[in-house]
């Protein structure tokens, strides 16, 4: 009896909510359907077809401001996942005439097209499917339309499907079938994403319902939606039974003969009636010196009115409450879905713990102190950075980040190979090692890159430059971090008596010089051999066997010695050369062993020998590639631009102070900046502790152009800062920013003040779109992001001091950080060159303003 109430209660909320106003979901100028409260994409965003299965495409739903529907298009597993493959789309067509919008699919793999139309139709959507040849044999059964939901917005609240109710689980636990591999419809690039152990059998998930009309969250007014199928069943699943990233997911399959018309779904979001989006307040949760200028930015829904004043509240020693300040609200106007507002409250100095209020919304509390920027880089610092070290066992306290990864070492990439991580090795290993040979040497030193465990070449080029240029600006004498590289062994918070960015640089160095001397110049990458090992959490230790892999043995078969293995796990070293690659390691390796003299000789002697032989040679290479390309224009890699070496040149005659160098970089620094001020300033202003008074005056006229630049961006944004608008969030393009302005104020404070550095530490810390979380991890902010995408993402937590990529801008209008969803990586991802550069970004900020 009590279920039948239970059950009758949400039909009475289901019908109540039918029997309100229903607007009318429309096509708007920027071609998606909008009524207040609820937007619908269709193809805004495309599979791209690189990672695939990116959750950030297809059909969405933007529902009450947050996007909480994606991916609707047809695929060919129940649950995809990241590499399965996805749709190309052809063709787009709006059509305003009807409310409507038309999407023809294509998997060139299958010979299989397939269009999708998209049509408003008062408060609800109806989508066709439309098939102009019926579904090819070999994927009857698996083609289907798709739609899916966001597992943290819809967990623990309720779904009635054809009358049964039920709840979405918080944690999977979904049955499962074991199904032949030859069943599997084949994977990006042939690979697979799962080890089937030898059974030969993958795993598929069985659905949690199934049925013609389903209601999703009726207990949760903002998240509720309807849909209904015409022609056949739809099937509930969650994605996460194989895939912590997995989403819940809605499915009919295709019928199999059939053409025309031959799949319907109306979609119902339900608009809450005179729904509008609470203000967000952007402030800086870490707090504010007294004497900064201090601006919140207020993001406002179109419809919201805005209020003309807001308030500053202060919280006394004793527990009270006191209004502090009251200053008017000024209008900055739309950008993209909201309208902003500003409001300066500098006048507030006194130092104590505040918090403000705007139409009712009160923020969380902040800081004003004179050293509430003290400690901006401690977490980075201190246990980011180190957990992130390779071919160690690194310890903090009572846990174990993960034990010694790779002791196997690393094979050579076999030719003619395309990555799943978008590397490839060539028709030649470019080496003297044969295809699959073990080099050896390389299991040492080097950084995970970000939430998986490869070593990118690049990306740890770009850790050790940033460290070197860390330690010769400020010498940061800092030692929280036991490292014994010989005992392979880190240990967080237990000092060792060495500055802890030292050891940093020698143990990045270790590895790419292993690369040099031992391949004879850089890899593109040490990554993996297997698909369904790269995906790993948790242990990297655990991620192979530890034992070098012999084809002469089973799958799966230990040698009697316990040094092989059956099982091809190893790691890859993909070393196709790149003159490129190589300058970009000179000039790390010049710099490097500046820092490395007096603490390792051995070690800084030989970085500055490599960089050297690794010049003339890159130089060599780039001259017959030029002779080539002149000789034919079809020559492979034709159109790429050559390397510039300025920044290589400034390292060399800095480590070795002979005139040559010197000379190039002058030749080239000048024109560089002629062409693009703002991409080469910050290496013409790395010079200037260098060079002499002469060359800095030079450089004025420039700083000058580059602060137009900056004033212009006042204009852009209401925030004042770079923000891009790319498939990977802009928090890099802010920490550069904040890093170029912050030097250019320390040498030229005539033209540009702290000002701008003071914008960069807002918009990370919690002045920027979406919600005003602090983008960096635990890092004395009172309400940081809890939520980064790690190697413990799937815990739903952080590694302390991680710096997120902040806030992605989906196409056309929307940018959004997810804080309960860690598995985006364009959002939620630190990498180790990111983390690296924002430790310069803090120190020279911290120079800057204290």
């Amino acid at each position: 009896m009590k279920k039948l109430l239970f059950l009758s209660l949400m039909l009475a909320i289901v019908a109540s909510c039918n029997q309100s106003s229903k607007p009318d979901l429309k096509l708007n100028d920027l071609e998606y359907f909008e009524t207040q409260g609820v937007n619908v994409w269709v193809y805004s965003n495309l599979f791209t077809g690189g990672f695939n299965d990116e959750k950030n495409s297809g059909i969405e739903i933007i529902h009450h401001g947050v996007r909480t529907v994606q991916g609707g298009a047809i695929r060919l597993s129940n649950t995809p996942e990241q590499w399965d493959l996805v749709p190309s789309t052809p063709s787009r067509t709006v059509n305003k005439d009807d409310n409507s919008i038309e999407v023809a699919l294509r998997y060139d793999q299958f010979d299989f097209d397939s269009r999708i139309i998209v049509t408003g139709k008062g408060d609800e959507v109806e989508i066709a499917v439309y098939l102009d040849k019926p579904v090819p044999a070999e994927l009857e059964g698996d083609a289907g339309f798709n739609l899916e939901f966001l597992p943290s917005q819809y967990w623990a609240k309720t779904y009635i499907m054809d009358g049964k109710y039920d709840r979405f689980p918080r944690y999977v636990a979904s049955n499962t079938v074991a199904r032949p591999n030859e069943e599997k419809v084949v994977q990006y690039r042939g690979y697979k994403t799962y080890d089937d152990r030898g059974t030969g059998e993958f795993v598929d998930p069985l659905p949690l319902a199934q049925g013609r009309d389903i209601i999703m969250a009726p207990d949760a007014p903002e998240r509720m939606i309807e849909i209904k199928s015409a022609d056949a069943d739809m099937m509930l699943y969650d994605g996460r039974v194989i895939a912590q990233n997995g989403w819940f997911v809605l499915r009919s399959l295709l019928p199999a003969g059939k053409t025309g018309k031959v799949l319907t779904w109306t979609v119902k979001p339900h608009a809450i009636p005179g729904w509008i989006r609470e203000p967000n307040i952007g402030f800086s949760q870490m707090g504010y010196q007294p004497d900064q200028p201090k601006v919140a930015v207020i993001e406002l829904d179109k419809k919201d009115k805005v209020r003309s004043t807001a308030s500053i509240y202060k919280v006394d020693e004793d527990g009270s409450v006191s209004k502090a300040f009251t200053g008017n609200v000024k209008e900055w106007g739309p950008y993209y879905k909201y309208n902003y507002v500003k409001f300066d409250f500098s006048d507030v100095k006194k130092p104590g713990v505040y918090y403000i209020e705007y139409n009712g919304v009160k923020t969380n509390n902040f800081i004003i102190s004179d050293d509430v920027y003290g400690h901006i880089t401690d977490a980075t610092s201190d246990v980011w950075i180190p957990i992130h070290m390779n071919h160690m066992t690194v310890n903090e306290g009572y846990r174990i980040w993960h034990g010694e990864p790779f002791k196997e070492g690393y094979l050579q990439a076999p030719v003619n190979t395309n990555h799943f991580d978008l590397h490839s090795q060539g028709p030649t290993t470019d080496t003297k090692f044969k295809p699959l040979e073990l080099i050896p040497g390389l299991n040492v030193g080097g950084y995970f890159d970000a939430g998986d465990f490869d070593i990118e070449t690049g990306s740890n080029i770009s850790v050790v430059s940033n460290l070197v240029n860390l330690w010769e600006s400020f010498h940061p004498m800092r030692d929280e971090t036991f490292v014994d590289e010989d005992q392979r062994y880190v240990d967080l918070h237990r000092p060792d008596g060495i500055p802890d960015v030292l050891q940093y640089i020698r143990h990045g160095v270790l590895n790419l010089l292993a690369q040099a001397e031992i391949i004879g110049h850089m890899s593109q990458t040490l990554s993996n051999s297997v698909l369904d090992n790269y995906h790993h959490l948790g242990d990297a230790a655990a991620i192979t066997d530890g034992l070098h892999y012999d084809p002469r043995l089973k799958p799966y078969q230990k040698s009697a010695d316990g040094k092989s293995s059956g099982t091809p796990d190893d790691m890859w070293a993909f070393t196709s050369r790149n003159p490129g690659s190589d300058f970009n390691a000179a000039t790390m390796f010049a710099a490097a062993s500046r820092a490395l003299a007096g603490f390792d000789d051995n070690l800084a002697a030989r970085c500055l020998k490599e960089s050297k032989r690794l010049m003339k040679e890159s130089n060599e290479l780039m001259a017959q590639q030029a002779a080539r390309r002149a000789a034919n224009p079809n020559f492979p890699g034709g159109n790429r631009r050559m390397g510039n070496n300025m920044a290589t040149n400034l390292q060399l005659y800095v480590s070795t102070r002979e005139q040559n160098y010197l000379d190039e970089f002058v030749n080239q620094i000048w024109p560089a900046l002629d062409r693009n001020v703002q991409s080469s300033i910050n290496t013409a202003l790395n010079a200037v502790p260098y060079l002499d008074a002469s060359y800095k005056e030079k450089l004025r006229p420039y700083v000058e152009q580059y602060k137009v630049y900056l004033d212009s961006l006042e204009y852009d944004n209401p925030y004042g800062v770079p923000i891009g608008l790319g498939n990977w969030a802009g928090s890099g393009s802010v920490v550069s920013y904040g890093t170029t302005v912050s030097f250019a104020a320390e040498y030229f404070p005539d033209i540009i003040d702290k000002s701008y550095a003071y914008k960069a530490v807002n918009y990370l810390f919690g002045c920027h779109p979406y919600h005003n979380y602090s983008l960096v991890a635990a890092v004395g902010a009172t309400r940081p992001k809890s939520v980064f995408y790690g190697n413990n993402r799937a815990d739903f937590s952080f590694i302390p001091g991680n710096v997120a990529p902040g806030l992605l801008f989906r196409h056309p209008d929307h940018f959004e950080n997810y804080d309960d969803w860690p598995f985006l990586w364009g959002q939620n991802e630190g990498t180790i060159a990111g983390n690296t550069s924002y430790l310069i970004f803090g120190s020279v900020f911290k120079d800057l303003v204290q």
